[in-house]
């Protein structure tokens, strides 16, 4: 080892795994797996005890899942930088792990080279998550924010929709607004669209759900 190695430290609970996951880093000059734990609690030990620059956890760890590992680990060691080695693809794991801010999420069915590029975007301090994780994560956004703008109503568009759940037909509104009908039912339908509603009756319920009057 040299003064400039990389220290890395891996946790998985399933030996095979981490004896594969060290050969693939230890093919790579200056790379150097400096502790192994099977478990999250451990991970963390041995973490606050050698210091790795990088720290590859399993999220499905037991004792202490990859998750909390990770945030006891930037807690401890903030120069650590976590990657998260798992084989679950949920979007709700992913938002997890950027929350407790992991740098980097791969998955385990992806190839040895992914691994490599992993560790070594890591170890020039950049992120990384793999193509497919990226993909999941856009389409995450994606539909976040379709359905944010499907929700947003002008305020006459809240407005009507607060007035036909309590019951005031298009006529009463157009003369309380001192406008046309048309008008209303325009306003009336363009709320419907956005909020993906059918009847007077999916209006009284949203209006209900979101506070606009009271049950």
């Amino acid at each position: 080892m040299t003064a400039r190695s990389l220290k890395i430290l891996i946790a998985d609970d399933h030996h095979i795994i981490r004896t594969g996951i060290r050969a693939i880093l230890e093919a790579r000059t200056g790379w150097h797996v400096c502790a192994e734990a099977d478990n999250g609690e451990d991970a963390v030990k041995l973490v606050l005890s050698h210091l790795p620059d990088i720290a590859i956890l399993d999220y499905s760890l037991p004792v202490l899942n990859g998750l909390e590992a990770a945030r006891k680990v930037i807690a401890g060691s903030p120069k650590t930088q976590v990657l998260m080695y798992t084989m679950h693809e949920d979007e709700m794991l992913i938002r997890d792990a950027l929350k407790v801010w992991a740098r980097g999420y791969l998955l385990k069915s992806e190839d040895d080279a992914k691994l490599l590029a992993a560790v070594e975007a890591l170890e020039k301090g950049r992120p990384y998550f793999s193509q497919r994780v990226t993909e999941c994560l856009l389409d995450d956004f994606l539909n976040a924010e379709k359905a944010f703008a499907s929700q947003t109503l002008t305020s006459r568009e809240r407005e009507v929709v607060q007035l036909v759940a309590e019951g005031q037909s298009n006529k009463n509104i157009a003369a309380r607004w001192g406008v046309s009908m048309k008008t209303v039912d325009s306003h009336r339908t363009s709320a419907m669209k956005k909020l993906n509603l059918r009847s007077a009756v999916d209006l009284t319920r949203y209006a209900i759900r979101n506070r606009l009057i009271e049950p």
